[in-house]
């Protein structure tokens, strides 16, 4: 859900972006991992009943199949961010121990905030948008600094602060 300039995070969103090509893996991947681990291990005579197999491959070909979905959804996710996708889909692929996925999560840039005014994509930390000057943050009307939407009072000047919410229409300066 999109509050004012926040961007919505939740899980249906996330999952959306996901190309239909990545479903499409993941089954592949899990009956493959399946039947090859059911096979292979299955004709060792020390091996557990043919039900206990069935599981055992299920949980590796699921393991190895949200592996995979997941580096889909990295794929997808560095380009909605303005970042080198095939770079971060080789790294999180190639870098051993799933290191290259955790440090895609954690060095990843935050997705671009759209202006209320003109739709432009702008920089979560912009304050104005450069298209069209219009306020992306509320100011305080003391010293001009920006502050949250849920200040009481402002963390730079602690003056008082009365901030209605504002029409996006209303949001630009003017002129």
């Amino acid at each position: 859900m999109t509050n004012g300039n926040q961007i919505s995070t939740r899980s249906k969103d996330e999952i959306r972006i996901l190309a239909p090509w990545a479903y499409a893996l993941f089954s592949a991947i899990l009956v493959t991992i399946t039947v090859l681990f059911v096979t292979i291990v299955g004709r060792d005579p020390k091996a557990p009943r043919f039900p206990i197999l069935c599981l055992m491959g299920l949980a590796c070909g699921t393991a190895l199949a949200c592996y995979a979905v997941l580096i889909g959804y990295i794929n997808q996710d560095a380009g909605r961010r303005n970042m080198s996708r095939l770079l971060w889909t080789l790294l999180a692929i190639f870098v051993p121990n799933g290191l290259g996925v955790v440090l895609y999560f954690v060095l990843r840039k935050p997705r671009a905030a759209h202006c209320p005014q003109c739709g432009a994509e702008v920089d979560p930390a912009f304050s104005f948008c450069p298209r069209c000057s219009a306020r992306l943050k509320p100011v305080c009307p003391h010293c001009q600094r920006s502050v949250d939407l849920v200040d009481r009072f402002c963390p730079h000047c602690g003056g008082s602060l009365n901030l209605a919410p504002v029409a996006p229409s209303a949001a630009s300066p003017s002129p």
